[in-house]
Formats: C-alpha cells, sequence, structure tokens
C-alpha cells in the first residue's frame, strides 16, 4: 500500500428508533476503547495510519464512508447495532474486526460478522493484527491469553467536535476479584485484577483535567486490590482533583482507605447494594456484603467519610416477590442515596447467571441481544417470585419514586454538606433532574438501528 492505511474506529451505539435523533443524555460519556485503539494504531504504524473516528450515538455513518479497515468495540448491548454497522461495510468488501467484552465471551458469534476478532485485551493483539493486515496475511482471531499488564494512553484527539458529557474518563485498574454471578467483567477477565502505573495515570489526568471538572475512574472495582487503590490515592493527594468511581462495599471495612480516599479528591462513589434479600445475595455470590453490618453500616461508613454514594440494586433473583420493590426504594430514600439505580438482573452470556437460567430452559431468546423483537428494560427470562409485567413494571414505578420531586427533596434535605450550597448542591439538583427525565426514555428501545432492516451479513466461511 503506497498510502497511509486508512482505519476507521466506530462506537456503536445502544439502538435508536426509526428516524429518532436524540440520543439519551446520561449515556453520551466518552468511549474509551476507541481511544485506545488509535492509540496503538498510531504507536504500531507511525505516519503510515489515518485514525477517524465516529460515534453512532452522534454522527451518521453513510454507505460510502472510506476505509481500508473498520474497528468496532462491541458490548453485549450494542453487539446488533454492531453488526448492522458491519454490514454496512461488508457489503463494499471492507474488512471489519471486532474486540471488546462481547467478542471475548462471545467470540463464535462475532466471527459471523467480522474477519477478525481481538479476544482478550487489546494491547498485545491489536498491534499484531495491525501488521498482518498490512502485510496482507489477516489472521481469523487474535487471542491474549491472561492478563495483559502493558497499558497506553488514549488517543482522546479523536473526541473532538463531539458533544460528550463534561466529565473527564480516566482508567486506573481493570477487572475484579470477585467472582458475582452476572457479571460479565467478572467473566471476561476471570476475577483478576491489574492495575496501571501511577505516573501514566497522573499524566493523563492532567491532561483531560478542565476547572471544576470531575474526573470518573471508570476502574470495575476501584478497590478490588486495596493496596492498589491506597497507593493511588496517596500520589492524588494535594493535587486538587474531584473524582468519584465505582467501589465494593468491601472499601468500606478500611476506615483508613475511605479517608484516604476522601482526602485525595474522592467526591463519591457507585456501589453495587444489589439486594436487601440474603437469599439473593448468597445466590448471587455476594455475601460480602452482608458482613461488617450489611448495607446500613455500609452507607453509614460512607456518610462519615463525606462520600456521596450511587447505589445500584437488581430485581428478578427466585427469592424477590413484588414487595421487593417498595422495600428497596423506601431504603434507598431514608439512607439518602445521591442516586440510584433500580434494574432487573439480565443474563449476559458467559456469566453462571445465563448459564443457570439457560439450563433451567428459562431463557425466552436464544441470545436476547440479537433478536429484533427484544425490547430495552423487557426481561428476557422466566422470573419465579413474580411475573414478567410485575418485574418490569416494578423497576420503572422504582424509578419514577425514587427520581420523583418529593424523593429528591428529602434526599437533598437529609445531607449536611449538600444544604450548605454550592456546586456539590447544584449538582445533586442537575443529576437528578437528568436522571428524573431518563426514567421513561430508555424502556422500550430496539437493540440496534430499527431504521435499518436490511438483513445482517455473516462471513462467508
Amino acid at each position: 500500500m503506497n498510502r497511509p492505511l486508512r482505519l476507521l474506529l466506530i462506537h456503536p451505539c445502544v439502538g435508536r428508533h426509526a428516524g429518532q435523533k436524540n440520543y439519551i443524555k446520561t449515556w453520551k460519556m466518552q468511549p474509551l476503547p476507541p481511544a485506545l485503539i488509535s492509540a496503538l494504531a498510531k504507536q504500531t504504524l507511525g505516519r503510515h495510519v489515518e485514525v477517524r473516528f465516529l460515534d453512532d450515538r452522534f454522527d451518521k455513518i453513510r454507505d460510502d464512508e472510506a476505509a481500508d479497515l473498520v474497528c468496532l468495540s462491541t458490548e453485549t448491548y450494542t453487539a446488533r447495532r454492531a453488526y448492522q454497522i458491519a454490514g454496512i461495510f461488508r457489503r463494499r468488501g471492507i474488512p471489519v474486526v471486532m474486540g471488546g467484552f462481547h467478542a471475548t465471551l462471545c467470540s463464535n458469534e462475532v466471527m459471523r460478522f467480522a474477519e477478525a476478532v481481538v479476544i482478550g485485551e487489546a494491547e498485545k493483539s491489536f498491534p499484531l493484527l495491525l501488521e498482518d493486515f498490512v502485510a496482507g496475511k489477516l489472521q481469523r482471531i487474535y487471542r491474549t491469553e491472561g492478563r495483559s499488564t502493558e497499558r497506553v494512553r488514549p488517543d482522546r484527539s479523536i473526541y473532538q467536535g463531539k458533544s460528550y458529557l463534561p466529565i473527564g474518563l480516566v482508567e486506573y485498574s481493570r477487572g475484579c476479584r470477585f467472582t458475582c454471578d452476572f457479571c460479565a467483567i467478572t467473566a471476561a477477565f476471570n476475577a483478576s485484577h491489574t492495575h496501571s502505573k501511577i505516573d501514566q495515570v497522573l499524566d493523563e489526568i492532567e491532561e483531560v483535567r478542565r476547572p471544576g471538572q470531575m474526573i470518573f475512574f471508570i476502574d470495575d472495582n476501584f478497590a478490588s486490590d486495596p493496596d492498589s487503590a491506597r497507593a493511588l490515592c496517596e500520589a492524588l493527594k494535594g493535587k486538587g482533583i474531584r473524582w468519584v468511581s465505582q467501589a465494593s462495599s468491601t472499601a468500606t471495612w478500611d476506615p483508613d482507605l475511605l479517608n484516604l480516599m476522601r482526602e485525595s479528591g474522592c467526591q463519591g462513589v457507585l456501589v453495587g447494594l444489589e439486594s436487601l434479600n440474603e437469599d439473593a445475595l448468597k445466590t448471587m455470590r455476594k455475601t460480602f456484603n452482608l458482613k461488617r453490618g450489611g448495607h446500613a453500616e455500609t452507607l453509614a461508613r460512607l456518610r462519615e467519610a463525606g462520600l456521596r454514594v450511587y447505589g445500584t440494586f437488581i430485581f428478578g433473583y427466585d427469592t424477590d416477590t413484588p414487595e421487593v420493590f417498595e422495600t428497596t426504594v423506601e431504603f434507598a430514600i431514608q439512607h439518602g442515596l445521591f442516586i440510584a439505580a433500580f434494574n432487573h438482573i439480565t443474563p449476559f452470556p458467559g456469566t453462571p447467571l445465563y448459564q443457570r437460567l439457560q439450563d433451567e430452559g428459562r431463557l425466552i431468546y436464544d441470545a436476547w441481544w440479537l433478536d429484533p423483537r427484544y425490547r430495552y428494560n423487557e426481561i428476557p427470562f422466566t422470573p419465579r417470585g413474580m411475573d414478567h409485567e410485575e418485574l418490569e413494571r416494578g423497576c420503572l414505578l422504582a424509578r419514577k419514586r425514587f427520581y420523583s420531586w418529593g424523593s429528591i427533596a428529602k434526599r437533598f434535605r437529609s445531607h449536611a454538606l449538600l444544604r450548605q450550597g454550592g456546586r456539590m448542591a447544584f449538582n445533586f439538583w442537575l443529576i437528578n433532574a437528568m436522571h428524573q427525565r431518563d426514567v421513561v426514555g430508555r424502556s422500550g428501545m430496539p437493540l440496534g438501528d430499527a431504521g435499518d432492516t436490511r438483513p445482517l451479513v455473516e462471513v462467508d466461511l
């Protein structure tokens, strides 16, 4: 090839109705995978590659887009749309590469719609793929065995001109050492945890931070390795950085770690509380949530440390009955959660939950993420403690009640820090109002673009 390789990176949306113009506002965060792939491509090929990036949530993908190679990172929710996009290019003879969690967990399926599949982390395998493609010997599978300890700084220049939420995304660690039965992250990484070099993370933060901007460490579980979490917090102290992340309840077992997080600029954490039902927590392999006083003590320790909480709850385990929704929402309001999520369990492929429901014959679809009949927030399995309508309606009503103005006001009054006013109080009202608007907007949304009725294009093996 006498000219640079034209590499087109595309981030697929979850889905949209036919003709839909506006996308879910709270889903408009910067996607790190294409920025990582762009960095790897430029590191590998230098001036011999030209990278373009299209975000399917904002950008129209034309049938005549110019490219020599197209790369998509896929999650289960975006898989159908990724296959639609792949068809746009494969009909013209342009090869497509796919990676991401869904490619790792469902590689045989993904291979039906792409010329090459990257399984596992891309830092080692993607450069080899590019070299093979340039040499005209692209392989079908590129697999990274075990965990990669290599990291590359994401090429965030690809985000220019796109309207993302004003929050800086940085990755410190990947994976989680726990084995929750519903978690695709644990399944993909085999319950392991790695982290980046702290100097590299600090450099990234300086690159992305803006005055007043929040940094979101997108780590699957920031506190999965408490020692590495402490090391980063020590490095962040005194730098004036405001950040949030995701952490298991086990982080609250160490008061020194919580205080260190706060001293380093942590404003709040997402904690998977999941259920108030002891039997459900046992089934999901999350009994550590019951220890050290359970949820109430977990939240008390977080409040004492001055950290806001985004609590997540899931419904639909066999011991759940219709009464679970009111009890859970009341708990979330009484404990003053900053924001919260109330969702039914979703059986992701490759997880013990999916395998169990499949073995019991309770999956409604062979692959719900591919079935054009499936709609977002629909129940793709047969629950036992209630029927489909009760489970679906219960989740929706839980969101509506939690994000009602009465609940928002009550939770605001329960926070002494919020009552003092300022930026934190403003953000509380703004973020809760955004979630209130999105309560109904996601439900009923098709996976993939409903306006693209062309059949998916499979690889001719």
